[in-house]
């Protein structure tokens, strides 16, 4: 009889997000009304009422064995003439962990960060050089744990302009904003199916093109962890209106 082969239960790594077919649109849904993007409205859903539930708490299965790490992130409301904007980054193609993908600026917390919220705001100044004095901390988002065991409080704050931004270009190709409003209208929010040996596994994309500018009109994939917070974020706001979700 021949030795068994053990099977690896870890789900493997998604490498290009885009080649992953669509399995739904969820248009059905309605989107956050005006009304409720204002900063007035999103400052009053903090702190975020006992026994609400995140849509998505995480990635599901986990790609190691390893101990969950704390980790941060900063989720910036820009605030814009035009309304509130999302400010997000595109790592750099050469890191060992997520090349290329849209992230919010943060990173795991160090002994020395009093709180996470000093985490988010550490590890903005450090990748995008976003000063503190510029940003309004108004509350957290509830955690989000990643497929590699990373335990991530979305710190969210306001961020007033004029402010300088100095990205770290070993870690940062990119610093772009995506209106607030097109990302809290589940219409763009796709579902992607992908199947491996081992099962399946859904994921979020809201791909947002930007204003044409010297070369064009851009398109950023923004998908994952990074979506799926988004995602949970639209939870918490469409809670808050009349229309409700069923």
């Amino acid at each position: 009889m021949s030795p068994s082969k053990s099977v690896d239960p870890s789900p493997p790594r998604i490498t290009d997000p885009h080649a992953v077919p669509v399995h739904g649109v969820d248009s059905h849904l309605p989107a956050v009304m005006p009304v409720f993007l204002g900063v007035d409205s999103i400052r009053a859903r903090f702190p975020i009422p006992a026994g609400w539930k995140p849509e998505i708490p995480g990635d599901g299965r986990f790609s190691s064995d390893r101990a969950p790490a704390a980790a941060a992130v900063l989720v910036p409301l820009v605030e814009r003439d035009d309304g509130l904007h999302v400010l997000l980054t595109q790592r750099t193609a050469h890191l060992k962990n997520h090349p290329g993908q849209i992230s919010f600026p943060g990173g795991k917390a160090e002994p020395e960060d009093p709180d996470l919220e000093a985490t988010a705001l550490r590890e903005t100044w450090e990748e995008i050089g976003l000063d503190r004095r510029h940003i309004e901390i108004i509350g957290r988002l509830p955690t989000y744990t990643t497929v590699t065991r990373f335990v991530i409080t979305p710190v969210v704050g306001f961020v007033r302009p004029p402010f300088d931004l100095i990205p770290d270009g070993h870690e940062v190709a990119e610093v772009f904003e995506v209106p607030l409003a097109f990302l809290m209208n589940p219409a763009h929010h796709r579902r992607h199916l992908y199947t491996h040996d081992g099962g399946s596994r859904q994921f979020l994309s809201m791909p947002w093109r930007s204003r044409p500018g010297a070369n064009g009109p851009r398109e950023f994939f923004i998908w994952g962890a990074t979506a799926s917070m988004l995602r949970n974020f639209y939870r918490l706001l469409i809670d808050a209106s009349p229309v409700g979700v069923t």
